[in-house]
């Protein structure tokens, strides 16, 4: 081959090999430089995610248990919405209730139940004069120690109709 090219042409073809193949080299090496930062990356952020779960107080499981008990109707709630210019009291509603999670900004449902799957619910407007608190009337006892699932296939299937031949 060093007589076809000449000595000249041989050792320029060699040096564009050796070059083509140190080029791939590096990019081999900078390709595994990169997944190991990509992985170190995903690690981190595996562990941020891992820490921040872990990082809920007694408080933190106590408060969300609550909520959703309450939620169920099992709290007992006095929800008073008052002016804050005149002090007075606007509405006062008492019982087992449950505040609007995915109300409009500005406004506020109140759900109670009044009886055996008996519900009432409320709609109420805030403005820069009117607000609300809502005060649990009653202890109610939740576990600290494990979070509550519910599951309604209701919920996921609000009307299904069976026949049975």
């Amino acid at each position: 081959m060093a007589q076809l090219l000449g000595v000249d042409g041989f050792v320029a073809v060699i040096g564009d090999w050796l070059l083509v193949s140190w080029c791939a080299i590096i990019r081999v090496v900078c390709d595994a430089i990169y997944r190991r930062l990509l992985m170190k990356r995903a690690l981190f952020i595996l562990i941020l995610v891992v820490l921040a779960v872990s990082a809920c107080t007694e408080a933190d499981v106590a408060s969300r248990n609550l909520s959703l008990a309450a939620d169920q109707f099992k709290v007992m709630r006095r929800i008073v919405f008052y002016n804050g210019i005149t002090g007075d009291y606007v509405l006062v509603i008492e019982g087992r209730c449950s505040l609007g999670n995915n109300d409009v900004p500005g406004e506020l449902s109140v759900t109670c139940m009044v009886g055996n799957d008996e519900y009432v619910k409320h709609f109420l407007g805030l403005s820069d004069n009117v607000t609300y608190f809502a005060e649990q009337i009653e202890t109610i006892d939740v576990d600290t120690y494990h979070y509550k699932v519910l599951f309604r296939p209701t919920e996921i299937l609000p009307d299904v109709d069976i026949d049975v031949p």
